[in-house]
This record gives structure tokens, C-alpha cells and sequence, in this order.
């Protein structure tokens, strides 16, 4: 596939996945449950396509950490408990990939700032496990644990930049809102549509966040439109050599 088609493959499944998160998030406000079940096992497919077509240097466990996903929202809307483990195991999963990615990446090359972030999220993760966890009963472990991952994803993802600092920090704060309802706490206004609302862009800053780093690692421009600028340079050194 030429760069012009890949890149135009791209656009077209980032306005795919653009589209469904809209129709989801519609979904979720209008009380549609045919829709949201449609649909949120199709959002992170398009996302993983989107990011493979995006770049010749998206990371090879970017794909497995969006598949991951897909195998937690599908189990996550099963409404058992065992499905609801499950869905959570998928989940740590497509955390130890981005962990991974980011690590491989750079992520915890400048040793001070990683120390200094990884004592910020320490902190908000010890205060907010410290709050939950009377509440959340036989969960209390398995969340435990989940977290830990969670906020190593959100520590390594900030040495990245702020695209997928970002991505990291929403992803945290997304989860966050699903362990107060399994604490019984009283949920905030909106408050599946703000989870989905943040989950589908901490992943998408996520992915674009580490492909970026990857396209920088590699010597490339900056973010996933380098393929762009590099065949605008080749046709511009064409062009002149063709005039001289």
C-alpha cells in the first residue's frame, strides 16, 4: 500500500472511530442499550486499525493492548461478576502492553522526572485505594491490584509527553469512576456517559501518544503525520532534480 493510501486508509478509520464514539456516547445519554452493545466492542478495532495505518512505526504491542480492550468492554457489558473479573484481567493485560511500549519507548530515560511522577500517582493511588477499599468488599484485591497497573500506566505513560500523559491520567480517572460504583458510592451526574467519554480519549491520546515517541525514536518527524512530510520532501528533491 502507497503512503497517499495508507494515510488516507488512516483518516478514514479515525473518522470511523470519531463516528461510533459519537453514536456510543449518543447512546449512553438517550438510554439506546441496543446501540452502546453495538458499539463499544467496535471502538477500539477501528482505533487499532486507525494506528496501524497511521505509521511504519506504530509499536507491536500497541495492536494486542487495543485487543486486550476490546476483550474487556465486550466482558465488561455481561453484567455477571465473572465476567466482570474477567473483563478486569483483560484489562491488566492491555496495561502490561502499554506499560511495555512506553518502557521501550523512553518512557523512564530522565530517572528524576519518572521518580518525581511515580511519588504523585503513589500518592493518589494510596488515597484513593485508602477511601475505597472498606467499600468494595470481595473486590478489594482484584481492584488492589488492578490499580497498581492502571497507575503504572498513567507513571510511564507521562515520560512520553503530554499527548499520552494525558491519555494516562483520564485512563486512571475513567477507572477511578468505575471503582466508586462498585463501592457503592453515589454517582456523579452523567456519570457512565463521563466514564466512556474519557476512556475512549485517554486511549486514542494514548495510542497516538506512543506512536509519536515511536516516529521520534525512529529518527522521524514528530506525531503521525511524518509519513506526510517525508513524501512531500521526496516529491519536492524530484522536482528539483527534474528541473536541473
Amino acid at each position: 500500500m502507497t503512503i497517499t493510501r495508507r494515510l488516507r486508509a488512516a483518516r478514514g478509520l479515525l473518522a470511523g472511530y470519531a463516528a461510533t464514539s459519537a453514536a456510543h456516547l449518543g447512546a449512553i445519554a438517550t438510554g439506546a442499550s441496543t446501540l452502546q452493545h453495538a458499539t463499544k466492542p467496535a471502538l477500539m478495532p477501528l482505533l487499532a486499525a486507525q494506528s496501524l495505518a497511521a505509521s511504519r512505526h506504530t509499536p507491536k504491542l500497541l495492536a494486542p493492548a487495543l485487543a486486550a480492550s476490546t476483550g474487556g468492554d465486550v466482558l465488561l457489558q455481561l453484567g455477571s461478576d465473572p465476567a466482570f473479573l474477567a473483563g478486569m484481567g483483560s484489562f491488566a493485560a492491555a496495561h502490561v502492553c502499554y506499560v511495555t511500549m512506553f518502557v521501550q519507548q523512553g518512557a523512564l530515560d530522565d530517572r528524576r522526572r519518572s521518580l518525581l511522577v511515580a511519588a504523585a500517582y503513589a500518592a493518589a493511588w494510596a488515597a484513593m485505594i485508602g477511601q475505597l477499599w472498606p467499600d468494595l468488599g470481595d473486590l478489594r484485591f482484584p481492584v488492589g491490584a488492578y490499580s497498581l497497573l492502571l497507575a503504572s500506566t498513567a507513571v510511564t505513560s507521562a515520560g512520553l509527553g503530554w499527548r499520552s500523559g494525558i491519555g494516562g491520567a483520564l485512563f486512571l480517572f475513567s477507572d477511578t469512576l468505575i471503582a466508586t460504583r462498585l463501592a457503592g458510592w453515589k454517582e456523579l451526574p452523567g456519570h457512565r456517559f463521563l466514564i466512556m467519554a474519557t476512556y475512549i480519549v485517554a486511549q486514542y491520546l494514548l495510542a497516538t501518544g506512543v506512536i509519536a515517541a515511536a516516529e521520534r525514536r525512529a529518527g522521524g518527524a514528530a506525531g503521525v503525520d511524518a509519513d506526510v512530510e517525508d513524501a512531500a520532501e521526496a516529491a519536492l528533491r524530484a522536482g528539483v532534480t527534474a528541473n536541473r
